[in-house]
């Protein structure tokens, strides 16, 4: 049994909040805070209405599974996929829905290829691409399952255990992600670096600690 299997597993969700900003992982996986903004009602609601409706697929025959429960005892992790179509050549095709435009960073790709990883290990099955499905344009945009997002995948498995191991917050990033985080009243970044700046200034000029 590896040592991913003794602990507890890790949500496939935690790793795309964790590679946004680990500080905004460690406040919803350590501490269950999470607060509702305009952004992320809005995604709940697309996530509900894939989880009800039905979905055309762009492959003639394939068949859809909504809300698969998908999990790895490999890394350690479980989760949910919004849409996997199974193709009728074998391929097997998971679809991640996102309310707003693509973002900078890669942690929805990066979530994407926690689901595919996932998902060989259930089916046995390479999978290869997958798709963030953005609801702002309405199209789909295909990601490529590649070595590089695999590695980054078992990076950010072990930085997220090991952030849970640990028990303690991340500092704060207070950088533009912070503007449209759901958390930002409850995280109080602003706040806490000005603290952190002056502990620092304090420790320069007096050598001391607080």
């Amino acid at each position: 049994m590896s040592n991913n299997e003794q602990n507890d597993p890790i949500n496939v969700s935690a790793l795309n909040q964790y590679t946004y900003c680990p500080r905004r992982c460690g406040l919803i996986y350590l501490e269950s805070e999470f607060s509702d903004n305009i952004h992320t009602a809005r995604g709940n609601a697309e996530h509900e209405r894939v989880d009800q409706s039905g979905w055309v697929t762009t492959q003639e025959g394939a068949r859809t599974e909504y809300a698969l429960p998908i999990w790895s005892d490999h890394l350690g992790l479980v989760g949910k996929c919004d849409v996997v179509e199974f193709w009728q050549d074998g391929g097997v095709y998971p679809v991640e829905y996102k309310h707003g435009a693509r973002k900078k960073r890669l942690n929805d790709d990066l979530q994407l290829a926690a689901q595919a990883i996932c998902l060989e290990e259930m089916t046995g099955k390479p999978v290869t691409h997958g798709a963030i499905y953005h609801h702002t344009s309405r199209r789909r945009r295909e990601v490529s399952i590649t070595d590089t997002l695999r590695r980054q995948v078992e990076e950010t498995v072990a930085a997220v255990r090991a952030l849970l191991e640990s028990g303690k917050l991340p500092p704060p990033v207070n950088d533009s992600r912070c503007k449209e985080c759901s958390l930002q009243d409850i995280c109080q970044p602003e706040a806490l670096a000005a603290r952190t700046h002056q502990r620092e200034i304090l420790t320069e000029l007096f050598n001391v600690d607080e």
